[in-house]
């Protein structure tokens, strides 16, 4: 399982865009004046996983010799191997602080899968896992007009004419931890996963913390017990730079009049 990633440098400013306004607000991560080690995630660590092992991070160099695969490495023990100085790895640590519940569950659904498949042949399921773990965007929705719009691409619609419904009646929170390591250099093309969730009318109006804690909560449900994530089918394009306060050109809209970017829907005749 050896791996090696050269240590990257640590810019405050690469994470001060709105795309990251979760992270800030709640880990101060615009603050920091260096890279979060393994030991600067334990007081945000209070999940188990699935096989009631705690999680802790560890320095992926322990791991250098290791033959068991990353995800069962996790399972077996708790230890999630990670990368220092990494941007990836520093972000797949806030997601297992954010969403303890259901990054558990997908953990224990990885190591599931590679027993009936190995680990070279990927299931559908284990497909979809890994897309909504590395580009997932979680959009809270208290009406049910936001998945059509978004998955039927009404991005002028959806970004632009009810602008000032996001925050009220929509909000994205982010589950894909590449999505945010892409976000520190952000580009035109840059596109997710978005993922509909149903939420009560109040939500919005909770601390930020308790809204994780509802959507890690809601999230275990719905992969656990409605398998959600047997295939990619409730995944669809999002585009990342569009999404009001996550980039700083699409305060003008005529940001959205990129239809290379915003693409319209590809029609299918019957």
């Amino acid at each position: 399982m050896k791996r090696f990633t050269p240590y990257e440098q640590w810019h405050p400013q690469l994470v001060s865009s709105g795309a990251f306004e979760h992270l800030n607000s709640l880990f101060k991560l615009n603050q920091q004046l260096d890279w979060p080690t393994c030991d600067w995630f334990s007081p945000f660590l209070t999940g188990v996983n699935e096989n009631n092992r705690p999680i802790v991070f560890k320095d992926d160099a322990l791991f250098s010799e290791e033959q068991r695969y990353y995800e069962q490495i996790i399972f077996d023990t708790g230890y999630v191997p990670t990368r220092q100085q990494n941007w990836h790895d520093l972000f797949g640590g806030f997601i297992w602080c954010l969403f303890p519940k259901t990054k558990a569950l997908l953990n224990k659904r990885h190591v599931e899968e590679i027993s009936l498949h190995g680990t070279k042949q990927r299931s559908k399921h284990r497909n979809a896992l890994t897309l909504f773990d590395e580009c997932g965007v979680i959009l809270a929705v208290t009406d049910s007009q936001w998945p059509e719009l978004l998955r039927d691409h009404q991005w002028q619609t959806a970004f632009v004419d009810l602008r000032q419904q996001w925050g009220q009646s929509i909000n994205a929170y982010m589950f894909g931890h590449a999505n945010y390591e892409m976000l520190t250099k952000p580009y035109i093309g840059l596109t997710g996963k978005a993922f509909f969730v149903k939420v009560p009318d109040d939500t919005f109006c909770k601390d930020l913390t308790a809204q994780y804690a509802h959507l890690d909560t809601v999230l275990y449900e719905m992969i656990g017990k409605n398998n959600c994530l047997a295939d990619n089918s409730l995944l669809s394009p999002l585009p990342l730079l569009g999404v009001p306060g996550w980039h700083i050109d699409n305060n003008n809209s005529d940001f959205y009049s990129n239809t290379d970017y915003f693409r319209p829907k590809r029609r299918t005749r019957k």
